[in-house]
């Protein structure tokens, strides 16, 4: 039997899949129900602060902070989904559909994530249960899902710029050739 308890929208399921890829092995995988546990028990104490999050898990004598942000939706996404869909406050698994059927990822993409546990391997259990109960947030309102991936700031200032501007640079994005190069002069 299928464990519905988190992601039993279609606007969930998108957290969920986060936590547990169709293709997972290794230790993550052990993690899973005791993430699920965290979250079912009230353990994560999460607060949504625009397109990032924040947890304090609190398990026997020890606690974790855990952090993850959210990359925002692009300008063509935030565009189709307004064209889509008329009012966020009714979001159904219909709606889901038919964007996704527009061809509009709705999936959220973490950006970075951080974690004051010593866990050596990523992702970590706080970090699942993090997103498990992101997951059952968004179960109950799926304009969550929307919001913490910076679609209803978009819409306030709508324009012809980028939903967002990144906080930094990747290192992958910079030439080195280019960036270590002496100015003449």
């Amino acid at each position: 039997m299928v464990d519905n308890e988190f992601g039993y929208t279609a606007w969930g399921m998108d957290w969920v899949r986060l936590a547990q890829p169709l293709r997972q092995g290794g230790p993550a995988r052990l993690l899973l129900p005791r993430a699920r546990s965290l979250a079912r028990n009230n353990l994560v104490k999460a607060t949504v602060e625009g397109r990032i999050v924040r947890a304090s898990i609190h398990r026997g004598g020890q606690a974790s902070v855990t952090q993850l942000e959210v990359a925002p939706l692009t300008r063509a996404s935030i565009t189709g989904i307004a064209a889509i869909v008329p009012d966020t406050a009714v979001l159904t698994d219909d709606i889901h559909q038919d964007i996704v059927s527009a061809g509009i990822a709705l999936a959220p993409v973490l950006a970075d994530t951080d974690c004051s546990c010593s866990a050596r391997s990523a992702p970590c259990l706080h970090l699942l249960a993090v997103l498990y109960e992101i997951a059952h947030r968004v179960d109950e309102n799926p304009q969550l899902a929307l919001d913490i991936q910076g679609y209803t700031t978009a819409m306030l200032h709508d324009s012809a710029v980028p939903a967002s501007t990144a906080r930094w640079t990747p290192v992958s994005a910079l030439d080195p050739a280019a960036f270590f190069e002496r100015a003449s002069g």
